[in-house]
C-alpha cells in the first residue's frame, strides 16, 4: 500500500534561498529512488521561509529505505543551521483522488 505524506519545513530568517538550494538537491536525489512515486516541493506564496513537500512512496519499506539514504542524512546535517525548528511530517491516508 502506498505511503502518502506532507512535510513542512521552515527556514530561519534570511536563510530561505540557502534552504531552497539544499531542497533542490534533495529532490533531485530522492526522485531517483525506485520507491519514489511523487516528490513535489512547494514554497509558500505568502511566507518565503515556508516549504512544503507532498510525497508518495510505493510502500512502507520504500519510505523506510528513503529515511535511511545517505543523501537524506546529508541534507539533515547541511540544513541543521538554516532550519527554523523541526521538520514536521504528516503521514496521511488518501481519501479521494481527482484526475
Amino acid at each position: 500500500m502506498s505511503v502518502y505524506l506532507t512535510a513542512l519545513l521552515k527556514a530561519k530568517p534570511g536563510a530561505a534561498d540557502e534552504l531552497k538550494g539544499l531542497l533542490h538537491t534533495l529532490v533531485s536525489t530522492s526522485t531517483q529512488e525506485p520507491a519514489c512515486l511523487q516528490y513535489e516541493l512547494y514554497q509558500s506564496s505568502t511566507d518565503e521561509h515556508q516549504f512544503i513537500f507532498h510525497e508518495t512512496w510505493a510502500d512502507d519499506a520504500g519510505f523506510e529505505e528513503h529515511n535511511n539514504q545517505a543523501h537524506l542524512q546529508e541534507f539533515k546535517e547541511q540544513a541543521a543551521n538554516v532550519l527554523d525548528g523541526d521538520i514536521i511530517i504528516h503521514k496521511v491516508n488518501r481519501i479521494v483522488n481527482f484526475h
